[in-house]
């Protein structure tokens, strides 16, 4: 080499720094609007052969919902798994509620029912 050429600098990236990112991301479920089946990309779909960590875009367009046989265009994007359900501007109305996840939900509905159940069930013991 002469004084004048000067050797290329090759740039490394990880590949654990570029792992890290993608398991950061959380992808997206999608819902059948038909039969409320909802396609997890982090679980994927046994029954068609997709494996674990396949994003819903990635699925070929002959890809059929596993419950009702619906297209790939009958599914609605519902967001990651653990956020708010319902549109992102309706979230600061009704006392808080709207901001909590179907499982909070969940666990505020049935539990006000079993409450008055067993409210219910006391007044058998009054005479």
């Amino acid at each position: 080499m002469s004084e004048h050429e000067t050797e290329p600098v090759v740039e490394t990236t990880s590949d654990v720094e570029n792992a890290e990112t993608i398991e950061l991301t959380e992808l997206d479920r999608y819902e059948c609007r038909s039969c409320g089946y909802v396609y997890e990309p982090e679980k994927g779909d046994d029954k068609r052969d997709i494996p674990p960590g396949k994003p819903f875009e990635e699925l070929p367009l002959t890809w059929r919902c596993p419950v009702c046989g619906a297209k790939k265009v009958a599914f609605v994007n519902i967001g990651p798994a653990g956020t708010a359900s319902g549109f992102k501007e309706n979230l600061g109305f009704g006392l808080g509620v709207n901001s909590l996840t179907p499982t909070q939900k969940n666990l505020l509905i049935f539990g006000g029912l079993a409450i008055a159940f067993l409210f219910f069930m006391s007044l058998y013991g009054l005479q």
